[in-house]
C-alpha cells in the first residue's frame, strides 16, 4: 500500500495502524469464539428447548452454525493476516538464510 503523496512517517504510521487492526480482529476471534464454544450448550437451554420449535434436528443447525462461524472467520482471518503482514516472501528469505548459517556453522566446527 504505497500512496505516493505521504511522508514515510506517515506510511509507516499506516503500517502500525494495519498491524494493530489485525491484532485486534485477532483477539476478537479469540474471545468471541472461545465465549461461542463455552455457552453454546446455555444458549440452546436458555433459548430454545427440543419441544419449543417441534423439531430437535434444529438443535444440531446451532451447532453447525458455531463451528460454521469458526471457520468462516478463519478463512476472512487469513486473508486480513494475508493483506496486512503480506512480505511472506521476504520473511522466507530471512528464514533460510538464518539456517543456513546455523548449519555452516554446525558444521564448521
Amino acid at each position: 500500500m504505497k500512496i505516493p503523496n505521504l511522508s514515510k512517517y506517515e506510511r509507516a504510521q499506516l503500517k502500525v495502524d494495519s498491524i494493530r487492526g489485525f491484532y485486534n480482529h485477532l483477539s476478537l476471534f479469540v474471545i468471541v469464539n472461545i465465549l461461542l464454544y463455552l455457552l453454546r450448550d446455555k444458549f440452546t437451554f436458555i433459548i430454545l428447548n427440543e419441544g419449543a420449535l417441534g423439531n430437535p434436528k434444529f438443535l444440531e443447525w446451532i451447532d453447525w452454525n458455531v463451528f460454521g462461524t469458526t471457520i468462516i472467520w478463519s478463512v476472512v482471518l487469513i486473508v486480513h493476516a494475508i493483506t496486512v503482514l503480506g512480505n511472506f516472501k521476504q520473511f522466507r528469505k530471512e528464514w533460510e538464510e538464518r539456517h543456513i548459517q546455523k548449519y555452516m556453522n554446525e558444521n564448521a566446527d
